[in-house]
């Protein structure tokens, strides 16, 4: 008879936070090929998990119904042809297309990274995607190099906040966030960002102008869609990258935008998901975040705030609390 385990369902499929719950008779994986198999400590909730309860996420082939796609625990078993350097009992924290609100997951050896003592299951947990799609957006795509300014907009979010640190680290001549409240403007200046400008009560492209004495911004990365092109265009540097990340703002553009800065500025407007990608361009990912940034998070050096840790019984309050848009920083379930 197979093994069955617990993991995070949803009621009917698709629906609110309250739809979620812990089924106890989800099928057990089995690690394949170059997978392991890690029974979970730690997982971490991402945006992309609120769509894709809701029905509203192109969910990879290979990800499966069950949500989650970044986590911490110890490695149970091996498939046939697992990537060297691991072994049965190891603590590790790591990336997959989907199915990390479980007790078990079974995800490459590729896309695993050792756990550092000096970071808790917790952080652990938190770390993978964010900080993965920040080198991706700002390195691969947008193309950053020392002495570029960035903007990071939703700046207390956690893509944004390993962004602005890795920004920093990296000697960019401004960093510059946009946020719903002074609470996480200050939050973000305290990571390293230059400045930052309340969406609510300021024009946050005519201020960035104001300050750049009208040069504007070489490198941006956005959330939003619909609501900040226009904003995105104008703000933007000859020669810029706008580097677009989700559509939480809407996806339909508004009459009046005016598309003509795309040649006067020499713009390029790019779009990017890190899910969708192959094993290879994630493993590839993967070694960037372990060379560069690891070394960092265990000297202290890179801060991973963690908002909240939720019983992973709690999942639904979990849920609530990312969309209330309160957070700065990580929302992680532990399973006991």
């Amino acid at each position: 008879m197979a093994e069955t385990m617990r993991a995070v369902d949803i009621k009917n499929g698709v629906g609110p936070a309250t739809a979620l719950y812990i089924n106890a008779s989800i099928l057990k994986p089995s690690p394949k090929s170059a997978q392991a198999l890690i029974k979970v400590k730690c997982f971490g909730l991402n945006r992309m998990d609120l769509l894709q309860r809701e029905g509203h996420y192109p969910v990879p082939p290979q990800a499966g119904p069950i949500l989650g796609v970044e986590f911490s625990g110890t490695i149970e078993s091996f498939g046939s042809d697992a990537e060297r350097g691991f072994k049965v009992g190891d603590k590790v924290f790591g990336l997959a297309y989907g199915g990390a609100y479980a007790e078990y997951i079974a995800v490459s050896t590729h896309m695993l990274m050792h756990k550092p003592e000096e970071l808790s299951w917790e952080q652990a947990a938190g770390v993978p995607e964010t900080w993965i799609t920040a080198t991706q957006a700002m390195y691969l795509v947008g193309e950053f190099a020392p002495g570029k300014s960035i903007l990071w907009h939703a700046g207390a979010s956690s893509v944004s906040i390993a962004g602005i640190q890795l920004s920093k680290a990296d000697n960019a001549s401004a960093v510059y966030v946009t946020a719903g409240s002074q609470e996480k403007i200050d939050f973000c200046k305290s990571l390293g960002a230059t400045a930052g400008f309340n969406y609510h009560t300021q024009d946050w492209s005519n201020e960035i102008l104001q300050l750049t004495d009208g040069k504007g911004i070489d490198i941006i990365i956005d959330f939003i869609g619909a609501n900040y092109f226009q904003g995105n265009l104008d703000a933007a540097a000859r020669d810029g990258r706008i580097v677009s990340l989700a559509v939480l703002g809407g996806a339909k553009l508004p009459a009046g935008i005016d598309i003509s800065v795309f040649f006067r500025k020499r713009l390029r407007f790019e779009g990017s998901g890190l899910r969708s990608r192959d094993e290879e361009y994630q493993g590839n990912l993967r070694n960037t975040l372990a060379e560069h940034a690891l070394p960092k998070m265990k000297k202290g050096e890179f801060q991973i705030p963690v908002e909240k840790v939720f019983p992973w019984e709690q999942i639904v309050e979990a849920h609530q609390l990312m969309e209330s848009n309160q957070t700065k920083g990580k929302i992680i379930c532990r399973i006991e």
